[in-house]
């Protein structure tokens, strides 16, 4: 696959980057070699190879699931630029 001056002007424009016409062929080269790289990725016999997360073994910290109640409304609305009976209060957007 490669990738065209008129590709990178739209992919610049989707991005909101501003491209300059002398910059096109440089994005155009780097792009080429991104997706160049991401087809030899492509040819790696990855069989028997189980899917992993990160590179080291990591096991996640777990707690019970339970429900609680929370128990602490009033730390929640401390903040809060107007609140009533820990429930915060929003101006009325909708007649």
């Amino acid at each position: 696959m490669s990738v065209d001056a008129a590709t990178v002007k739209r992919i610049g424009r989707l991005a909101r980057i501003r491209i300059e016409e002398d910059e096109v062929t440089g994005y155009q080269n780097e792009l080429n070699a991104i997706l160049g790289f991401v087809e030899q990725l492509s040819e790696v016999n990855v069989e028997g190879v189980a899917p992993m997360t990160s590179v080291t073994p990591m096991v996640l910290r777990r707690r019970d699931d339970v429900v609680t109640d929370g128990g602490y409304a009033e730390k929640i609305v401390a903040n809060a630029p107007l609140s009533e009976d820990n429930f915060f209060m929003v101006p009325k957007v909708v007649e």
